[in-house]
């Protein structure tokens, strides 16, 4: 199936592999406004045209667009934020989104972000951006929180919405399951968070870390839980942000990484403690080896672009899922 997309805030292509996956032939318009991120999203696709910042898009010079996608950016809805919800700068954003829907009547469009949004300003903002998206008239909405960790190891929860020209009592794309859904065969045949590859030197003197018992494989982890602590092993990740909070807990990922974010505080558990790479931040959402490693213009990315970028992408394998049930109604 051949559809023209616009794709919005695009980083470095989640969507639009995701929707290639799921069986879409794709031509993109794109609009991002991080270099680093156009670069590598121009280095990996054909087909694409770049438009730029979603504040100065026309809906009505552009072609004839099949599909909208969009991850707005999400730090005023975040539970790790400061909650500013709409009335901050960077999620108002998402208001250009629903205006360039009703400028383009596109076929579908899907939104993906955090699971703050659902309880932002007493779950205000979430009914807000719902009336809008029903104000633009003539498309069917479906949403629901989905987790990375049912399609790879990582735990990263993220509400995806989507609209599409149609009706029916029911569901038709949601709900997507966990029992649907298969764990990535890199998980099965390690039992660990990823593919241990390049060795980053590992800072194990921190003061979140309190006791080492090499012969049983185990670190006791700084926590807010009731001993203290956590407990991680062999294949385990381990959360280092904000080091010495005393509120903090959940450090520790048993077996999947905990949510990747734009300064990869994520460690895993081997014969030590050492920082993930960017090849295994990559293949936590879902893209290949290396995607963010070359810019077509720039050549070699630095590490600390790559984690930002992956940090920053929705999961491939996510959007994937949804794309196909779409597929099946459209």
């Amino acid at each position: 199936m051949k559809i023209t997309l616009l794709d919005l805030f695009s980083g470095i292509g989640g969507f639009h592999l995701g929707l290639e996956k799921a069986g879409f032939e794709v031509e993109s318009y794109f609009s991002e406004i991080d270099k680093y991120a156009i670069d590598v999203y121009s280095n990996n696709f054909k087909n694409l045209t770049y438009v730029g910042s979603v504040t100065t898009i026309n809906g009505k010079q552009l072609p004839r667009i099949d599909a909208i996608t969009f991850g707005s950016p999400c730090q005023d809805f975040s539970l790790a934020g400061k909650r500013k919800g709409m009335d901050g700068e960077r999620s108002s954003l998402i208001t250009e989104a629903i205006r360039l829907i009703e400028e383009c009547r596109p076929r579908f469009f899907i939104w993906e972000n955090v699971k703050g949004t659902f309880s932002s300003n007493n779950r205000q903002d979430f009914a807000a951006i719902l009336q809008a998206f029903a104000n633009i008239g003539g498309y069917r909405l479906e949403w629901q929180l989905l987790n990375t960790k049912w399609f790879l190891p990582q735990n990263r929860e993220r509400i995806y919405l989507v609209g599409y020209i149609g009706d029916g009592s029911r569901g038709q794309v949601f709900p997507i399951g966990e029992s649907a859904t298969k764990i990535d065969e890199l998980q099965r045949q390690q039992g660990s968070t990823c593919t241990l590859t390049t060795r980053y030197g590992a800072d194990g003197n921190g003061s979140y870390i309190t006791e080492r018992k090499l012969n049983a494989q185990k670190i006791k982890v700084n926590s807010a839980t009731s001993v203290g602590y956590e407990e991680a092993t062999i294949g385990d990740s381990i959360n280092l942000s904000v080091p010495t909070s005393k509120t903090r807990r959940g450090r520790v990922g048993k077996g999947v990484a905990q949510t990747l974010d734009t300064h990869c505080n994520q460690a895993v558990v081997e014969n030590k403690i050492r920082r993930l790479t960017p090849i295994e931040c990559e293949r936590l959402q879902g893209f290949s080896d290396n995607w963010t490693k070359y810019g077509k213009e720039k050549g070699l990315i630095s590490d600390s672009q790559r984690y930002k970028m992956c940090g920053n992408a929705v999961t491939v394998d996510v959007v994937a899922a949804v794309a196909k049930n779409l597929k099946k109604v459209l």
